[in-house]
């Protein structure tokens, strides 16, 4: 994500593969898409790095988590590590090398629906926010709005505005 100008230097970073100077945000959400864990880092930041802490603060909070599927930036380390330190599956799912262009993958569209349904707020368009901290809480917050208004139509008795449009 591209970071605004009040983001102090020291606190961004700059991702060579998506040529991106800013933030990066790791979400950890539920099959339905739903948000259990946010982190927020630089962008230098490897994927790998971020899987330990933002598994080790989810595995805290949710001691049923089993099982996680994460894209490709997550092979490597993080693997062996959830297995042995936290009793954690980390599936990879790796995309088809022969495919050119956009493919669906399994599980992984689930969190890309997420981040879909966070750029639906105007303030999570760009990280404008100095501290990652209140980014977090700016996503959180967001996805708080996204749920309640879904149970508030739920209990009025029509559809949810999400699934009329998938």
């Amino acid at each position: 994500m591209k970071a605004d100008a009040t983001v102090a230097l020291t606190l961004r970073g700059f991702d060579a593969g998506k040529k991106i100077n800013g933030r990066k945000r790791h979400l950890l959400t539920d099959p339905l898409g739903l948000l259990l864990a946010v982190l927020v880092t630089p962008a230098s930041t490897t994927d790998r790095d971020a899987a330990r802490i933002l598994l080790l603060s989810a595995k805290d909070r949710f001691e049923r988590l089993a099982r996680v599927w994460a894209d490709g930036g997550y092979t490597g380390h993080p693997i062996d590590w959830s297995a042995t330190q936290l009793g954690v599956v980390l599936d990879v799912v790796h995309r088809n090398d022969d495919t050119r262009g956009f493919q669906v993958l399994p599980r992984r569209w689930v969190v890309e629906r997420s981040f879909a349904w966070c750029l639906r707020s105007r303030c999570l368009v760009r990280d404008y926010e100095r501290r990652t901290d209140t980014s977090e809480a700016v996503i959180l917050w967001s996805m708080a709005m996204l749920m309640s208004r879904r149970l508030a139509a739920r209990h009025q008795g029509r559809a949810p505005t999400a699934a009329k449009a998938a």
